[in-house]
């Protein structure tokens, strides 16, 4: 992943998801963003039929097999009720007749039978744990690997309008909600309807009168889990939100930590912690208090229902009234109505697990909207064509492709005609007439002409917010331009591919992110082919080397935490020695010596003019004794260039450059 930018004039852009994407492998989804914390709303039922529509594509023969399980282990639990009828009719009442020896026979079939069904539901429940664990887990890796790999696609913009925090907990919170309702509630909700459904059909098989005092029962149950399932819903989704609003401000205080405890901020930073952290308790209250009172509510109404059917029933053996049923009119036994209370029972319970998993499914459908949100952000878009490739030079001066490594690089440019012209990549960045704005109406750049010829070193120098980030920002088309253009060796950038432009240039960021690795691996990182001499050469270069050795293991030492052992000098030195080593024709340096102190800059000097000979440079500099040997100082004031020129001549101007350059030194 390229060094994340975040400009001064980006920092207060605000902004949602764009648009989604068109269809791809994981389908089309709702359009909309990350929602504010503390609020929530029912959710799609688009969501519900794509995700499943995800996993049944990826792992249909697993998930037929796990139907069948949940099938056979639904019925096995109602057809047990069947077999405790006959038990109780066929054996137990006339065995107190005629005798135990009388109805052996009958009673070893009936426990044999009601056993073997047992045994049946147990494996089905085994295998289908088991299967889902695969799928579950398998899912969860495509989800994660979908998510990596588009976010790898977005734009600068995206990260400069999200939160990291936020971004975060898409891959934690979110995932992990997904994973209980794949790998526990999707199934679980199966079983329970199947269930509901079976012990339905068995009961109006056994008698019409007892399944209406059944279904009034149900009617209230269903009343009940509606109002609190619902709330649940709602509250289960905003604290999905808060929680991530929480994490990603935990995340901000934790990187600023040293900023907080400058400005003694602490106090004002606990204040707005707990804010969010008493919104994420509120909706966390509210929805346990939803979801936690739902059970035993339906526990007590389950109940009732009991002991409606056990006084409903016995009045109707006492009368021997008439008993109707699906499968015609008979008196009603005692084996019918022990029957109907078991599964009177085991439909109370079954209603209850099913109530139970709401909240838990909203939750996890809404951590899967939110996957999907950012599945479907608008990737970075590139209508390039034109590409970077390894070229030779023929006798007669002009340019061809080859697959092998030899340092020319030439520019690949169809026509359309036909003919592909082949432009030897020199560095010349011409910029005419530009202007842009990070959101429409709000320019801060404002018809920006400038030139760099080959081997020229520009710099850009003015106030905080002036711009001169974001003109090297549309240069590597972090952003794309609405008006003017922008040429590279007399092409126009937007027909050039991205990934290839940006590999023709070098960056060396104020900001600098060092990875999780050696200092070897962290160097190498700007062109991976490069051996290990090369990286040390780099590193030389950087006057970088001294120090490295220094190290613990030298360039084997482990960098973890961004580097966090290291001074902030030492790591700039890295990143330097990083871009030393891509040998790259044009660079840019974004306040690459800021963080620097004076003498080791007057090391680091010589080794960043040995860099920059024979390539364009782009300097952003705040310290004016750095640019001072440039070839065009640009001066930017509020989007503008206001003054140009090479450094002598700016100060006899006595403008804008000669108030800064001095004022900066009677600062010193």
């Amino acid at each position: 992943m390229s060094d994340k930018i975040k400009t001064n004039e980006a920092i207060n852009a605000q902004g949602g998801a764009p648009g989604k994407a068109p269809d791809g492998k994981f389908g089309k989804g709702p359009k909309g963003r990350r929602g504010p914390a503390g609020g929530g709303k029912a959710l799609d039922m688009s969501v519900v039929k794509r995700l499943t529509g995800f996993v049944w594509k990826y792992y249909k023969p697993g998930l037929i097999v796990v139907i069948i399980c949940v099938i056979f282990s639904a019925l096995s639990n109602t057809i047990a009720s069947v077999f405790l009828q006959r038990l109780v009719d066929l054996v137990i009442i006339p065995g107190m007749d005629k005798g135990l020896q009388a109805v052996y026979a009958d009673l070893i079939k009936v426990i044999g039978m009601m056993a073997a069904i047992y045994l049946i539901g147990v494996i089905a429940v085994f295998l289908q744990a088991r299967i889902m664990a695969i799928i579950t887990q398998g899912t969860l890796k495509k989800f994660r690997d979908a998510m990596f790999g588009k976010m790898e696609t977005l734009p600068v913009r995206y990260f400069d309008t999200h939160a990291t925090g936020d971004v975060m907990s898409t891959y934690t919170n979110d995932t992990d909600a997904l994973r209980m309702v794949i790998g526990q509630s999707f199934p679980s909700l199966v079983q329970s309807i199947l269930s509901i459904a079976a012990a339905f059909i068995m009961m109006l098989w056994y008698s019409v009168w007892l399944t209406l005092v059944v279904i009034a029962v149900l009617i209230i149950m269903f009343r009940i889990t509606g109002k609190f399932g619902g709330d649940s819903t709602r509250y289960m989704i905003a604290q999905q939100r808060s929680l991530a609003a929480e994490e990603g401000f935990v995340e901000e205080m934790m990187t600023g930590q040293k900023v907080i405890k400058v400005f003694t901020h602490e106090d004002e930073a606990k204040a707005d912690f707990e804010l969010l952290n008493e919104q994420l308790r509120s909706d966390g209250e509210r929805a346990n208090i939803a979801s936690n009172v739902l059970m035993p509510i339906l526990h007590n109404v389950g109940n009732i229902m009991y002991v409606m059917i056990a006084f409903v029933g016995g009045v109707l053996v006492i009368v021997g009234a008439t008993n109707f049923s699906l499968h015609g009119i008979h008196p009603i036994s005692i084996g019918i109505i022990v029957s109907f209370l078991n599964m009177s029972r085991q439909l109370s319970q079954t209603v209850g697990q099913l109530s139970n998993q709401v909240g838990m499914i909203a939750m996890g459908l809404a951590g899967a909207s939110r996957i999907f949100e950012l599945i479907d952000q608008e990737p970075e878009q590139d209508n390039g064509y034109v590409t970077l490739v390894n070229a030779v030079r023929n006798e007669d001066g002009s340019l061809s492709e080859t697959d092998r490594k030899t340092g020319l690089w030439a520019w690949k440019y169809p026509h359309s005609d036909g003919s592909i012209e082949y432009i030897e990549l020199r560095g010349d960045v011409r910029m005419e007439n530009v202007d842009f704005a990070y959101e429409p109406g709000k320019n801060v750049l404002h018809d920006i002409t400038l030139y760099a010829k080959p081997g020229q070193k520009i710099a850009f120098v003015g106030s905080t917010g002036a711009g001169k980030t974001t003109i090297t920002n549309l240069i590597n088309r972090f952003y794309d331009i609405p008006d003017g253009k922008i040429r590279y060796d007399g092409i126009n950038i937007t027909k050039i591919r991205k990934p290839d432009l940006r590999h023709s240039l070098g960056m060396v960021l104020q900001e600098v992110n060092l990875f999780t690795g050696t200092v070897m691996e962290n160097i190498r990182y700007g062109r991976l082919d490069a051996t290990d001499e090369e990286c040390i050469e780099a590193a030389k270069l950087a006057n970088a080397h001294d120090f490295i050795m220094r190290l613990p293991n030298g360039y084997d030492t482990k960098l973890t935490a961004n580097g966090s052992r290291l001074s902030q000098g030492q790591r700039q030195l890295l990143s330097i020695a990083r871009a030393a080593v891509a040998d790259l024709p044009v660079m840019i340096l974004d306040e690459a010596t800021s963080s620097i102190d004076t003498r080791t800059e007057a090391l680091v000097q010589k080794g960043m003019d040995n860099l920059m000979a024979g390539r364009t440079v782009f300097v952003i500099a705040h310290r004016l004794s750095t640019v001072r040997n440039s070839d065009a100082i640009m001066v930017l004031e509020h989007g503008r260039i206001i003054e140009r020129g090479i450094h002598d001549d700016l100060l006899a101007m006595k403008g804008t450059y000669y108030s800064l350059y001095t004022g900066a030194f009677e600062l010193e």
